[in-house]
This record gives C-alpha cells, sequence and structure tokens, in this order.
C-alpha cells in the first residue's frame, strides 16, 4: 500500500458545464414556443362549437381546426389580439360556402358562420330561401336528421324534442340540401317560419361577407343587425380569422377529466377528421 486512498471518485460537475446545459434547454423551450406561436398564428388554429347555430355542419362539441392564411394576416391572428399589424397582410377574399370563422363586429367574441354573400351581390330571403342575385338558391329536401340529445346538445327547438322507443331523447330536424351557383352545397336545418325568412334585397358593399348559420332557425347571422351577444349584420372582411378546414375531435359532453375511460365513452368517433 502506498498510502493513497483506494477506491472510485465520480467526476463532479463542473457549474459552468451545468449553466450551458440549462441554458441549451431554456433556448430550446423558448424555440418550441415560438414554432408553435408562428404555427397557431399563421398556420392552423384551434377553435371550439359552443352552439347549434351551424348544425348540421357541426355540432355542439365539435373542436376543429382552422386554416388562418387564407383570408390573410391580422391582429386578429396573434395572440391577445396584438396590435402589431395594420389592416390585413396578404388579404384573400372568401369563396361562397366557405365556414369562416369571424370576430362579431361589435362584442369581439368568435363567429362561425356561413359566407353566402360577396362584395356586390344582392341578397334577400324570400318564404325561407336564399335569394342571391335574383335567383332563389335551390333547395331540396333530404330525410330528417336526428341528433341524440346529450350534455352537450339540447334541442334548438322545442318542437324538435322527440322520445324513442328506447327512452332516449333525440332532436328530429328538418333538413334540406342548399347550392350556390358555383356548385357547391351543404346541408341546413329550417324547421319553422321566422320574421326573417323574408327580407327586402339589400347588397353586400365592398369590404364585407354576408354570412348565414346553417341552421337557420337558431342563427343569428347576417339577417339580424349586429348587436352584442345577437345579430352579426354584414361582416367587415377585416374581422375575418380563419377558415374552419377539419373536426379534430368531438364530444358529446359526457366525458370527464378525472375519469379518462369518458374520454372514449364520450367521443363522437363518427365525426372526427370530416372536413368542412
Amino acid at each position: 500500500m502506498d498510502g493513497k486512498t483506494v477506491g472510485t471518485n465520480a467526476p463532479a460537475i463542473d457549474a459552468e458545464e451545468s449553466g450551458e446545459s440549462w441554458g441549451s434547454f431554456a433556448l430550446f423551450v423558448l424555440k418550441l414556443a415560438l414554432v408553435v406561436l408562428i404555427f397557431r398564428s399563421f398556420v392552423f388554429s384551434p377553435f371550439s362549437i359552443p352552439s347549434q347555430s351551424m348544425q348540421p355542419s357541426l355540432w355542439n362539441g365539435d373542436y376543429l381546426l382552422a386554416a388562418k392564411w387564407p383570408y390573410g394576416i391580422s391582429k386578429y391572428s396573434l395572440p391577445f389580439e396584438a396590435p402589431l399589424i395594420s389592416g390585413r397582410v396578404f388579404a384573400g377574399q372568401p369563396e361562397r360556402g366557405d365556414v369562416v370563422i369571424f370576430k362579431h363586429p361589435i362584442d369581439g367574441t368568435d363567429y362561425i358562420k356561413r359566407v353566402i354573400g360577396l362584395p356586390g351581390d344582392t341578397f334577400a330571403m324570400r318564404n325561407g330561401l336564399v335569394v342571391l342575385n335574383g335567383e332563389a338558391l335551390p333547395q331540396t329536401r333530404l330525410d330528417d336528421i336526428v341528433i341524440p340529445v346529450s350534455p352537450n346538445s339540447g334541442c334548438s327547438r322545442d318542437s324538435a324534442l322527440e322520445t324513442t322507443a328506447d327512452g332516449s331523447e333525440v332532436c328530429r330536424y328538418t333538413r334540406f340540401r342548399e347550392t350556390l351557383p358555383s356548385g357547391k352545397s351543404y346541408d341546413v336545418i329550417d324547421l319553422e317560419p321566422s320574421f326573417v325568412d323574408t327580407t327586402a334585397p339589400r347588397i353586400v358593399p365592398e369590404g364585407r361577407v354576408l354570412v348565414l348559420g346553417d341552421n337557420r332557425d337558431a342563427s343569428y347571422d347576417s339577417r339580424y343587425p349586429a348587436e352584442p351577444d345577437k345579430g352579426v349584420g354584414l361582416v367587415p372582411q377585416e374581422k375575418l380569422v380563419g377558415r374552419a378546414s377539419l373536426i379534430m375531435w368531438s364530444t358529446d359532453g359526457s366525458s370527464e377529466w378525472l375519469k379518462p375511460w369518458t374520454w372514449i365513452s364520450g367521443a363522437r368517433w363518427d365525426r372526427i377528421g370530416d372536413s368542412l
């Protein structure tokens, strides 16, 4: 023995190396957050459907991805509507039939409707039919659509509520297929007469779009004047946020965070992945 201590000694972690390691991790997190921010602001962003105004296309409890670039980039594309962009950059005009997300012209909340009228179009309602540039949009009667009543989906009208043979409750809606001049078609719901089923003709001015909900009896849209929590009037294109593209998740509202198995039982699997 030479008097030296026998054993193994683990090398001490250099404080400078430790600082570099934490610094690299922080830089990685910062870069990741930046990528997510750019993706959500300019590419795709998630939105949820909180109402029945777009049934049968979109149900309460649907979660969708919206493309952020088609109509241009504005402050509404940014988190907290940061006033870093003036107007719209790379502005684009929607097409008739697009399902668009936009800011309410008065209260600024997110709304989702279908674009029907573009600048220069003449719009009116006649006995429940959309009249675009003097021509009524054709409607074809389809089979009724039946939507189960669930924690997040009641009936938009009491008259639609039915009880099935097994005791469950459903909403039965009268459904039509409406077709635009371009040939694009989509399903709409119309149950009963309304005071906005017939309106005077009006021209959509430059820089605005006219939007309607697919559930015509349960939608505050361009048929109504812009008021907080109600109608939207003719929507300024600068308020457009994005174009609805894909349903990425749908739930009937019965799932609970603390019960993971209900995430599966509460999912509407047949709706997930539907494009708009």
